[in-house]
């Protein structure tokens, strides 16, 4: 038993000059000859355009995230968690000094940095620890290095005596990989969208 195989319809060249009647002898041919086809290039220019510029910029990010070094991906997690700790800070005062935006002069009162308790530095190992780090004015966190036994006094207050003492107590060396630092970036972008979400809602 022999299958028929179905002819295609007659469809007309798309080319609005020409709409000639033609049977297509491939799937999606819209013209009915090379001639038409080179008329009909043109509109698919900037579609064709776009696509190319973006598959560009997808090798430019990649080639970008390959020349990153590990310091790169911790300032960049840094900045992740910094935002994430500002949004959800946003209706405290300052750490440090209980200053608000209204207290202070817009030069200072304006401007809000992520301040850590622990510094950096002093204890690598809490560098992401949201507990570690809150938001705080520019004048403490910067001018006045901290404000640090002020800074104390509220922490206290905030998390508790058995928390700060948590981050004053020893904490294991660790030194993440680039995959767990991206994997930290990754996870407050996230928080941090979803506290945004919360606001909006």
């Amino acid at each position: 038993m022999t299958i028929e195989r179905k002819q295609p319809r007659p469809k007309k060249c798309r080319v609005t000059a020409c709409g000639a009647s033609f049977v297509p002898s491939r799937m999606g041919q819209a013209v009915c000859s090379p001639a038409c086809a080179i008329i009909d290039a043109p509109r698919h220019e900037p579609k064709a355009r776009k696509a190319l510029a973006d598959i560009e910029r997808k090798d430019i990010k990649v080639r970008k995230e390959k020349l990153k070094s590990r310091a790169d991906h911790l300032r960049e997690a840094q900045a992740a968690v910094n935002e994430y700790v500002r949004l959800r800070d946003a209706h405290l005062p300052c750490i440090s000094c209980d200053s608000t935006p209204n207290d202070n002069d817009l030069m200072t009162g304006s401007r809000w940095d992520a301040g850590h308790y622990r510094s950096v530095g002093a204890c690598p190992e809490l560098r992401f620890e949201p507990l570690n780090i809150h938001r705080q004015c520019v004048k403490c966190n910067r001018n006045l290095s901290g404000n640090a036994v002020e800074y104390r006094i509220r922490l206290v207050l905030r998390i508790g005596a058995e928390k700060v003492a948590w981050l004053e107590g020893l904490h294991a060396p660790c030194k993440c990989t680039v995959e767990e630092i991206k994997a930290i970036k990754a996870k407050y972008r996230a928080m941090t969208r979803e506290l945004k979400k919360g606001e909006a809602a």
